[in-house]
């Protein structure tokens, strides 16, 4: 059976020791998109570790840091888990901040499975993982939410549906990030090998025409777009994001993002811009201690 969920939730957390430097995190910031223009220095604070107003980190790197891939490989690795990765899809991802991530660190990433949800035609496995600073004292914790086609049906609780709809309302700020054709090949670097995100044949098998882009790259940009439209760049400010990945995106397409301003704090929304405004992330949101700030 490829997956026993009573296994696999009764396995003890995963302690790995991680550690990274200002070249993980400023290759990261490249796979989001930073550095465009090259030359405006709101920009060079994410990839020029020499800037004046020292190196910025988003808090969407803790969920590669240590070259740790982000999905959370390590839950295909316990017991009573043997999943097929051409039918797994990242469905969420949720990010609490304890306290700014440093450009540099070595760190403790503690995982377990906390939950393993029943949805008929598959399971939902989600991933907890608290990153510890040398100090013990946590980062940040992340929850993946990792979907597995075919895996349900074995008579568990169906989860909670945990919805954040947008605003019935005119969106405050809508933004347009263009991708590179190769992007995919540049986020995976940062730990995701995934050959879903780049080998032609492993997407075809898993319905696709070509390979996709990771959600947690385009989660990402949008992180980045709302720290630096509405934070002021302040990347420390932030103090959780969460999002669903609700469909696929591909390497080159536009992602546009829509924006509201909210008592608690940006919610938001992503398409693709040429697929007629496909869905591609829903249930969005980022909290920051300053909640609202100006735009650029």
């Amino acid at each position: 059976m490829p997956l026993d969920p009573e296994r696999a939730l009764a396995a003890p957390p995963v302690r790995t020791e991680v550690s990274w430097d200002s070249r993980a995190v400023r290759l990261y910031h490249l796979a989001l998109g930073a550095g465009v223009p090259e030359t405006d220095p709101r920009e060079l604070r994410y990839v020029y570790e020499g800037h004046e107003d020292g190196l910025r980190t988003l808090p969407t790197f803790g969920v590669v840091a240590g070259g740790t891939g982000g999905v959370g490989f390590q839950v295909f690795e316990l017991p009573g888990v043997d999943l097929d990765l051409a039918r797994v899809l990242h469905g969420g991802q949720e990010i609490t901040v304890h306290r700014p991530l440093p450009a540099a660190a070595r760190a403790t990433a503690v995982t377990r499975l906390a939950e393993v949800y029943d949805k008929g035609t598959g399971a939902v496995l989600v991933q907890e993982s608290t990153l510890l600073g040398e100090d013990g004292a946590p980062l940040l914790t992340q929850r993946n939410h990792v979907f597995a086609r075919g895996e349900g049906g074995f008579g568990g609780d169906r989860g909670p549906s945990d919805r954040l709809p947008a605003p019935d309302r005119e969106p405050d700020l809508v933004l347009e990030l263009p991708t590179l054709r190769q992007q995919a090949l540049l986020y995976r670097l940062t730990g995701d090998w995934n050959p879903l995100h780049a080998d032609p044949a492993t997407a075809r098998r898993a319905g696709y025409d070509r390979p996709v882009l990771h959600g947690l790259c385009t989660f990402g940009m949008a992180v980045k777009a709302v720290t630096d439209r509405l934070l002021d760049g302040d990347a420390g400010a932030v103090t959780g994001c969460r999002t669903r990945f609700a469909g696929v995106f591909f390497p080159g397409e536009t992602l546009r993002l829509r924006i509201w301003h909210t008592a608690d704090g940006h919610r938001l929304t992503a398409t693709a811009a040429e697929r007629e405004d496909a869905p591609v992330l829903t249930d969005a949101r980022v909290t920051a201690r300053r909640p609202r700030g100006r735009t650029r």
